[in-house]
């Protein structure tokens, strides 16, 4: 198997080749965040809103393997506060070869992971997981959430809806120091377009 040789005639217009990730590329806001988190009285829920910005990159190559792909910034608030609530970065890829979906994700307390499923290339929905045993699509924490909330499994949910919007469930399953029981940290939220996306740099 030849390992090194990239594709030819690569299509250099990312919004053309992103399969159903085409329909989340732009700048989005959502104001119906909800969030079921742990704390020591048991698990809480919170009220948020999101904005959210998946921008296209160029397509990407490891040897024969093509990817395309958006760049993003997920900042999130509670309602009437400036504070940061929630921050995270990463890449949704798109392999067209396979129908791979990989969500790249870190945030700024410890912790990253990749998440990956399948999907066709116009569908409307799409589940993606990572696992902390999984060898490829896993999930790393930094010393102090690995023993007080080490997270053990992720999952998200994408639903593009027929009005334009799209929006998500996620599921981060917790081990939590002195608990038996798993706790499930959910969250979800609708996301409506506020600006559409700027063209990656080669297609620009």
């Amino acid at each position: 198997m030849d390992i090194y040789t990239e594709p030819r005639n690569v299509d250099v217009n990312t919004l053309q080749n992103l399969g159903p990730l085409r329909a989340m590329a732009g700048v989005w806001q959502g104001s119906r965040g909800h969030d079921v988190k742990p704390k020591a009285e048991g698990a809480k829920q919170q009220a948020y809103v999101e904005r959210i910005e998946l921008q296209p990159i160029d397509p990407q190559t490891n040897g024969p393997q093509l990817l395309y792909g958006l760049r993003y910034h997920t900042h999130v608030t509670k309602p009437d506060q400036r504070k940061t609530y929630h921050e995270q970065v990463g890449y949704w890829l798109w392999e067209p070869a396979t129908g791979a979906v990989i969500h790249t994700l870190t945030i700024p307390r410890g912790l990253v992971l990749m998440a990956a499923g399948t999907a066709s290339p116009d569908a409307r929905q799409f589940t993606l997981v990572a696992t902390d045993v999984d060898p490829h699509f896993g999930i790393r924490s930094a010393p102090f959430l690995a023993q007080a909330f080490k997270t053990v499994e992720f999952r998200i949910t994408v639903t593009l809806n027929d009005d334009g919007t799209w929006s998500y469930e996620e599921d981060t399953v917790l081990r939590i120091q002195g608990q038996t029981e798993l706790f499930h940290h959910t969250d979800r939220n609708v996301l409506s377009k506020v600006a559409e996306p700027t063209p990656n740099p080669l297609a620009a």
